[in-house]
């Protein structure tokens, strides 16, 4: 007699690849650092800049406004390259989306058990948390915390090169400043130069007027 072997109920299917399209936490990742980069932009506003250099802001604003304009412009710009190229070398959007998609995962199960009534650990029975029931920031922990650290300090170590680079931008730009007052003063000097020479040129033109009348 043939004794039939009751079928074990398969375990959940794991959840389909993940494009490289952002998710949820990529996104939200993006927004918060593209939120946080205009934050420090705005710290350098044009009233900030022109008090660095006073005379060129008093003499040629609307030069100094441009050359302002252009060292935000590049800021924000490298800002977002390291970014992006920080993302796309440590694959952080796929890695956010895998995470995304085993949260889900998670929380679907629970539903699914809570709805199907497995809490045993509310019926005093002493059986611990299965997993399938534990919370999402515990299954975070558990499977992608050894992954990520190493992803978080290459992420740390980018944005300080970030900022070393923004020092010796700051550097740059204090030089140029120091270059533009110099370039003022001597403006400053030849126009006094040929204030001189307009008025003993005036003299001259008098004596010689006098001179031509008294002709």
């Amino acid at each position: 007699m043939t004794v039939s072997v009751p079928l074990q109920p398969r375990s959940p299917s794991p959840p389909p690849p993940t494009a490289f399209t952002p998710g949820i936490l990529a996104s939200r990742l993006t927004e918060l650092y593209a939120t946080a980069l205009q934050s420090t932009l705005r710290t350098c506003s044009y009233n900030n800049f022109a008090a660095c250099f006073p005379t060129p802001a008093a003499h040629k604003p609307e030069l100094l406004r441009s050359l302002w304009q252009q060292v935000v412009g590049k800021i924000e710009e490298k800002g977002r390259e390291e970014f992006e190229g920080i993302l796309g070398e440590r694959e952080v959007v796929e890695g956010l989306n895998r995470l995304e998609a085993v949260l889900e995962a998670g929380r679907g199960r629970r539903d699914r058990a809570a709805a199907e009534g497995k809490g045993a650990e509310n019926e005093g029975t002493g059986v611990g948390v299965a997993p399938h029931l534990l919370p999402p920031l515990d299954l975070y922990h558990a499977h992608l915390s050894p992954q990520l650290v190493p992803i978080q300090a290459s992420l740390e170590d980018k944005l300080q090169s970030t900022r070393s680079r923004n020092e010796k931008l700051v550097m740059l730009i204090q030089k140029q400043r120091e270059e533009v007052e110099r370039l003022v003063g001597g403006l400053e000097a030849v126009v006094k130069d040929l204030e001189g020479a307009n008025e003993v040129l005036g003299d001259v033109v008098g004596s010689v007027k006098t001179e031509l009348v008294e002709i």
